[in-house]
């Protein structure tokens, strides 16, 4: 179905000698460079709310605590000897309830600070003003969603680290390729939960149906993200280089953790807001002081 839809759609950008179709080709290309300036436009508006770098700062941290415990767990069962840990079967029932609380405990913690920082642009977008605690409020509310969308999405976790331990190293790219297809699939799940009652299912297909209306503008934000990540931290690499070289190299592998921690809880923020502001548009919801005359181009219905 994914690949019907895949040509399908790209059937529409090809020229067609007998009428020279090119504008739905040109339209592809317009709407891949709104799709960069409008991302952009997502730096902008965090600029302007230094406090929404916090929502990921706060669920880095969290994720971090968790795995520490999990580590501490079954190191903890295993009586603190690693090599009996190592000797554990990956294939024991146990071992997968263990993945699966995991994952559950840590897709909980990303969509409940994802969800504040949802609900804190949309505020924005609107107008209103934006506090930590009001993101927070609105996500507490939203807690049972939240926490449903997790065992859902935790199970399906589950079930493919399930199937890449059994189906060999074929397995591992065929689940490798299954989960970049969940991770576009679920592209708007967390303002679909913020916002519309629907339960976990309705909710991936939800984010499914607007993912294929808007894949154009999605590839082109996560392109751009991505380049912008790539270069910072290549910038990165070579200043801490240059400064362990001069300087010390504990110095620079400090530095260079905290740079890096700082860039990816930036990132992380500004995809934020720019699947918010994707979400809103598309339902219909003015985003105000986020460029509204470029988003209105990006997000018309063709």
């Amino acid at each position: 179905m994914e690949i019907g839809w895949f040509i399908l759609h790209c059937n529409r950008y090809i020229p067609y000698p007998h009428h020279l179709k090119t504008l739905d080709l040109m339209n592809f290309f317009t709407r891949l460079s709104n799709g960069w300036n409008l991302a952009m436009n997502s730096f902008a508006v965090l600029r302007e709310n230094r406090q929404l770098i916090l929502f990921p700062v706060l669920s880095g941290f969290s994720m971090i605590l968790v795995i520490s415990s999990f580590v501490v767990v079954a190191l903890a069962s295993a009586g603190w000897d690693t090599e009996s840990f190592r000797d554990t079967d990956p294939h024991n029932v146990l071992n997968y309830v263990i993945v699966f609380l995991y994952y559950l405990v840590n897709y909980f913690i990303i969509v409940f600070f994802n969800t504040a920082l949802i609900h804190c642009t949309h505020l924005y977008f609107m107008g209103e003003e934006v506090t930590i605690k009001k993101g927070l409020q609105f996500s507490v509310s939203r807690i049972g969603a939240i926490f449903a969308w997790a065992a859902f999405a935790a199970t399906v976790g589950t079930i493919l680290r399930l199937l890449q331990d059994n189906l060999g190293r074929i397995g591992k790219i065929i689940i490798g390729l299954i989960g970049i297809v969940w991770s576009i699939a679920t592209f708007f799940v967390i303002p679909i939960i913020a916002y519309e009652k629907l339960g976990p299912l309705a909710a991936f297909k939800r984010s499914t149906t607007l993912m294929k209306e808007k894949w154009g503008e999605s590839l082109a934000a996560s392109f751009s993200f991505g380049l912008v990540q790539f270069v910072l931290i290549a910038g990165l690499v070579i200043v801490c280089f240059a400064i362990g070289a001069l300087i010390h190299p504990i110095v620079a592998i400090i530095l260079f953790m905290l740079c890096l921690f700082t860039i990816l809880v930036v990132m992380s923020a500004a995809r934020t807001i720019f699947i918010s502001a994707v979400y809103h548009n598309i339902n219909g919801d003015p985003i105000k002081h986020f460029n509204q005359q470029l988003a209105d181009n990006l997000f018309e219905h063709k």
